[in-house]
């Protein structure tokens, strides 16, 4: 039987004393350690510790669904806004600035969690987030809703890469695939209350329009304070403390974390010398090496990362943040009931990678990535020919909308796995920044901006060639992954992607 094997029964195995991390003789270029920390956080069960940390981190993604949906219901309050007036083309430039801002936050934020550890991005991600989601809905003209939007999207974009590292880093290996899609699955938790949020907030018998769609904006804000509090008894990653000359801190949180198990009745399985590693200490990671590692290293499975979050950016920021407008150009819906028809479509996004998740620690990464990006792009195809030949209503182009983006959630889920898991610890927060920014800013900033311009025209043979776009896009990517990607489903992180500061046993130290 295998280590990993016996790892799955973790609550049977024999109470064990675990061998502390050891400092070896150093070098000319760092303290050496030889650890089984990362073994020792990759064999615990699944516990309370564990749904705590994902609810208090992964509330990112309810977060960051509740702006998008936002702004996509509150669209067309926002065209009829006294004050500011904007255009489908300002809509779909609003859309651009938010990811702009995600872009560009998460490179700067994604650089300094590799360099000054995860947890305290946490809290300067967030402050960043609150505080500008809150000014937009004081907004007065175009360009003070376009810088709010922007700095909105930098505070959501530097969660992402300290926070999917984070999980990652957490989480048990065993279940890494099914959690990282769960908890990018409640990016529609957030979607649903926007949209109920939207529609009590612009229905003109309680509220005006004007008023109503800034109050909307004041919703992220009150939960990004309560996110606050729910972070605050989060611990440092253990794996970053190691390489950043950390090792006791390390250890006292991993004890830590053990201790709690053993307090719930587990007894936790033995680890082995087989499961131990040495790393070197380092400050940070020279931007050279990080190039290096991208582009020369890691060449494959950076081109799969790209590919993968660049065709998910497109396929759902262009038909994200521009459903209120084809809801309400080509099918009349009026502004203050487009919610409705975002509550199934949110629930289909949701389930997705809810139920299809366990599948990709059990059937797979290569299999089940490929197989939900080709067939998203595939019912987009169909559902955009029927839309092309007027034969759905509003709610049949929802229920579309619904089955699609089942497996496109998870699809798109899957890439954060992907990058997240693929790259060495020393630059994973980096990785996921500059994958996540080189495909948003490709698919994400162009979609919105190329959807609004379509819709603008009024025409549907027009929405249907980005209908078409976005659907090859996916396809070519689900190709990719078949070809190219990496299987690693129930591996330690340390073993899908061996640390830059590792040291071989038979090296000099």
């Amino acid at each position: 039987m295998s280590t990993l094997d016996k790892r799955e029964n973790a609550d049977m195995a024999p109470p064990h004393d675990h061998p502390h991390t050891v400092a070896l003789p150093a070098g000319s270029s760092g303290r050496v350690y030889e650890t089984d920390l990362p073994a020792r956080l990759d064999r615990l069960p699944w516990g309370r510790f564990h749904t705590l940390l994902v609810v208090a981190l992964g509330i990112t993604w309810l977060l960051d669904g509740l702006e998008v949906t936002l702004a996509g219901s509150v669209a067309g309050a926002l065209r009829d806004s006294p004050v500011l007036r904007l255009s489908n083309t300002d809509i779909g430039l609003a859309g651009g600035a938010y990811i702009a801002g995600a872009v560009l936050g998460a490179l700067y934020f994604g650089w300094l969690a590799d360099r000054l550890g995860r947890r305290k991005l946490f809290f300067i991600t967030l402050a960043v987030y609150v505080s500008a989601t809150i000014a937009t809905a004081f907004s007065w003209s175009l360009w003070s809703f376009l810088l709010f939007r922007f700095l909105t999207g930098a505070g959501i974009g530097g969660e992402y890469s300290a926070i999917n590292s984070t999980i990652q880093e957490f989480t048990p290996a065993r279940f890494r695939g099914w959690v990282d899609l769960a908890v990018n699955g409640t990016f529609w938790v957030g979607a649903a209350l926007g949209a109920l949020g939207a529609v009590f907030l612009l229905d003109p018998q309680f509220l005006s329009q004007e008023l109503g769609w800034r109050l909307c904006f004041g919703i992220g804000g009150a939960l990004g304070i309560v996110v606050v509090l729910m972070r605050l008894w989060i611990p440092e990653s253990p794996r970053w403390l190691l390489i950043h000359n950390q090792p006791e801190a390390a250890e006292r949180i991993v004890e830590d974390i053990e201790a709690r198990f053993t307090k719930q009745g587990y007894t936790l399985a033995p680890v082995g010398a087989e499961d131990r590693i040495r790393l070197r200490a380092r400050q940070s990671t020279p931007l050279g090496e990080v190039v290096h590692t991208l582009l020369q290293r890691h060449r494959q499975r950076s081109l799969v990362g790209l590919t993968l979050l660049t065709s998910q950016a497109f396929f759902y920021n262009a038909i994200f943040f521009t459903y209120a407008l084809v809801l309400a150009e080509f099918y009349g819906v009026p502004s203050h009931e487009v919610g409705w028809y975002i509550l199934p479509f949110a629930l289909g996004n949701f389930c997705g990678p809810i139920l299809l998740g366990r599948l990709f620690d059990v059937v797979g990464r290569r299999i089940m990535i490929s197989s939900t990006y080709i067939l998203s792009g595939v019912l987009l195809l169909g559902s955009g020919h029927l839309f092309y030949l007027e034969v759905l209503d509003a709610t049949q182009q929802t229920l579309c909308w619904m089955v699609i983006f089942f497996f496109a959630s998870a699809a798109a889920s899957s890439a954060y796995l992907t990058v997240a898991e693929t790259f060495p610890l020393e630059i994973r927060a980096l990785a996921i920044a500059v994958f996540y920014a080189f495909g948003t800013g490709l698919g994400g900033i162009i979609g919105p901006l190329l959807f609004g311009h379509l819709i603008e025209t009024a025409e549907r043979g027009s929405v249907y060639v980005g209908y078409i776009i976005g659907a090859v896009l996916m396809i070519v990517a689900g190709c990719v992954q078949a070809r190219w990607g990496v299987a690693s489903e129930r591996r330690s992180l340390e073993s899908v992607a061996t640390p830059l500061s590792a040291v071989a046993v038979h090296d000099r130290v």
